[in-house]
């Protein structure tokens, strides 16, 4: 929406922002006309958030502003229930005690009311006469129970000044301007002993309640970590217990000395082992090539033997085969005995080899230095053996002491590990302890708010807040008249302006004429009439002179998508521009009572036609108007051709060729929307001609101010006068 059109739109509903302004203001001034004065106690406290110095302030590394988290938290647990139920009780204990009103704790009227919320018989029942700590455990019991009491409903769900719901409403706190230590807080009430003992009892809840939070949350975490202390303790014990009862029951001193002297031992015997063995292996050989020695002399002996057995042998084969020829025995016997004597022969020649072979290899030692040699030899070659077997024993000690020992390893390794655990555990846990046990410290040394400006005594009640929601009540009157408005024009369909005319119909607005409630005054509104028919006038017969393909004279149509749109009013005024220019001109206009007859007036001839149900049919004038009628075209030099409304009557389409130019009447008050739209595409596919676009009845703010001598004082009587433009036809 451009500034003008806003700026006309305020013009046109001016009245709005005069009359709803002063009816809210009316009713906020009528509805303040019984005020209660309004009491309001402040109090200041110091909460040392952001900058106070504590017993942890110098072991950080660098300050940590919690300020902001840690405020959120203050301010929530001042405004959470319970906070506010202790505040409620605390009030409503004093205000119990009370035999009469005191101004310093509760006015009458307040004193009054009370008295009618709780009644004598509930009265009875609360230990009003006792200590102001027992009467407030007993409402505090009251206000929790389940069932419903009068006690209860005046706490929870009253409009008094003991309802959670009020004080929480009207108690406030913030941060003072630029910095978090410091709490700002104010409660209002319509009394003012009210006022200041309901901000006492919140600051003494709210700091009760804070440290309780902080020094419960400390405790937590120290029982925690003592705790988990004492566990780590018993398994630093009981690690040290087991690594004792380790060394007790393998009777191990030291593990690793006594690990590496069995190693050491072990490998000293392994090395004399060694040694003996070779030294038992020296005297083996020795002894074996002594005893081979031995073997030798006595194969000598025993080939001797043997040569000389053979000797005898073959003796006794010959001495038998010379008896068996001599005593001629059989051949057979003698070849037996013959095969006998060979084969002996032949026994002899290899036990001779044998012996000449022994003979000749013999060292020919003497037999006594060999025996004596084998001697020793052998007795060295015992006592190795018997060395040996110790050696192999004692080895045998040590494998079996190394077997037993490398498990040891493994578990004694894994017993100093649970140890140095346990150690470290319980030292880490010791540490958080302390740090624990200086925190809390440090929270119940700096937990506790300090009370800067202690909450005071309102002597004068706050300004009146009349005025302020009388100056409201007015700003929302204009919003009301603003939005009011602003829904008529957007739910409002109808024309406003030539712009949003333009915008609507698509179409440039070549003339807009204003509301003319008297034709016959010469005024502001008549003299700007005249200029935009002149202007009119100019776009027709510009556009006419563009036409060169339509007969003569030519034909101007009038038409409109709906009635009442004022062709009659352009039409006239139309025709007393011509009739001044004297120029016969023909009017013709549809009939609405069908008595209409032909006129001549002043050289201008009005024609009456029927809207018949051929009309889209008709092809000329002569056949639209009456046989009667005496139409004779070529005694005009302009015809100009009303149309019904395009809404309700049919289109002249084979007529419409005929016309030069049409123009579009639009009633700046009318809706224009779909069907406007639909019907005015059809016409311009049926025509193809020009359309100039006249809007209606527009608003004084569009029009020029035309002067007196801009339309000429001189000009010569209009013929015709200005008809009132719903007069329409």
């Amino acid at each position: 929406m451009k500034l003008d059109v806003f700026l006309r739109l305020l013009k046109q509903h001016a009245i709005w922002f005069v009359l709803i302004p002063l009816v809210t203001a009316a009713t906020a001034f009528y509805l303040t006309r019984n005020e209660v004065k309004t009491y309001k106690s402040e109090a200041t406290l110091y909460t040392g958030l952001a900058s106070g110095y504590t017993l942890l302030t110098d072991k950080l590394a660098s300050s940590m502003d919690r300020s902001t988290s840690a405020f959120d938290n203050l301010l929530s647990t001042l405004g959470s229930k319970e906070t506010m139920l202790q505040v409620s009780v605390g009030l409503l204990a004093d205000h119990l005690q009370l035999e009469q009103p005191d101004s310093l704790v509760l006015g009458a009227e307040g004193f009054q009311k009370l008295q009618q919320e709780i009644p004598e018989n509930v009265r009875a029942e609360l230990p009003i006469l006792a200590s102001n700590a027992d009467l407030r455990m007993a409402l505090d019991s009251l206000a929790k129970l389940p069932t419903a009491n009068p006690i209860k409903s005046l706490l929870l769900n009253s409009d008094t000044y003991y309802s959670i719901s009020h004080i929480t409403e009207k108690l406030k706190a913030s941060p003072r301007k630029n910095t978090n230590d410091v709490l700002m807080m104010e409660y209002e009430a319509n009394d003012p002993a009210v006022a200041q003992r309901t901000l006492t009892y919140a600051i003494e809840a709210l700091n009760k309640r804070n440290t309780y939070f902080k020094t419960s949350e400390t405790k937590s975490v120290v029982g925690f970590y003592e705790e988990k202390l004492k566990q780590a303790k018993d398994r630093l014990d009981a690690a040290d217990a087991a690594l004792r009862a380790f060394g007790t029951n393998h009777r191990v001193l030291d593990y690793d000395e006594e690990a590496r002297n069995v190693a050491a031992s072990r490998e000293a015997l392994i090395s004399e082992y060694n040694q003996e063995k070779m030294r038992r292996n020296g005297a083996k050989a020795a002894l074996d090539a002594l005893n081979k020695r031995t073997g030798q002399q006595s194969g000598v002996q025993l080939a001797s033997a043997d040569l000389n057995a053979k000797q005898r042998k073959l003796s006794e084969a010959e001495n038998q085969l010379a008896n068996a020829r001599a005593y001629n025995q059989p051949k057979s016997a003698i070849v037996r005995l013959q095969a006998a004597v060979n084969q002996a022969s032949e026994d002899l020649k290899a036990s001779a080899q044998k012996y000449d072979a022994i003979s000749d290899n013999s060292d020919a030692l003497p037999q006594q230095t060999i025996a004596a040699d084998r001697l020793a030899k052998s007795l060295e070659y015992e006592e190795s053996s018997a060395k040996l077997e110790v050696y192999e024993k004692r080895i045998q000690e040590y494998e079996a002491k190394t077997n037993e020992y490398s498990p040891l390893g493994s578990q004694i390794r894994q017993l100093n590990r649970n140890l140095a655990l346990a150690e470290k555990e319980y030292t880490d846990l010791l540490d958080q302890v302390d740090q624990s046990r200086t925190r809390e410290k440090d929270v119940s040394v700096g937990g506790k708010l300090d009370i800067l400006d202690a909450p005071n005594f309102p002597l004068a009640p706050l300004a009146s807040k009349r005025k302020q929601l009388v100056i409201v009540s007015i700003g929302v009157g204009i919003f009301i008249a603003l939005l009011l408005t602003a829904l008529r024009f957007w739910l409002d369909k109808r024309i406003k302006s030539p712009e949003q005319a333009e915008e609507l119909i698509g179409r440039p607005v070549t003339a807009m004429f204003p509301t003319v409630k008297n034709p016959m005054a010469y005024s502001k509104v008549t003299r700007a009439s005249r200029s935009m028919f002149e202007q009119l006038l100019n776009s027709i017969n510009i556009e006419i002179a563009q036409v060169t393909n339509k007969p003569f004279p030519p034909i101007i149509t009038l038409f409109s998508v709906r009635p009442e749109q004022g062709k009659t009013w352009v039409s006239n005024g139309l025709i007393r521009l011509y009739a001044e220019a004297d120029l016969r001109i023909a009017c013709c206009y549809p009939r609405k009572t069908g008595t209409e007859r032909r006129e001549d007036k002043l050289g201008v001839t009005y024609l009456p036609y029927t809207a018949r149900p051929d009309f889209m049919n008709v092809t000329s004038l002569e056949y639209l108007l009456d046989h009667d009628a005496d139409f004779d075209v070529t005694q005009y030099d302009r015809i100009l051709l009303e149309l019904p409304p395009l809404i309700n009557h049919q289109i002249p389409v084979y007529m419409m060729k005929q016309s030069a130019l049409s123009l579009l009447v639009i009633d700046a008050n009318a809706a224009w929307g779909r069907t406007e739209k639909q019907l005015l595409g059809l016409f311009e596919r049926v025509t193809q001609q020009p359309i100039l676009t006249v809007l209606n009845r527009v608003g004084g703010d569009y029009l020029e101010n035309t002067s007196r001598a801009e339309v000429g004082d001189s000009a010569p009587a209009p013929k015709r006068a200005l008809h009132p433009q719903r007069s329409d036809r």
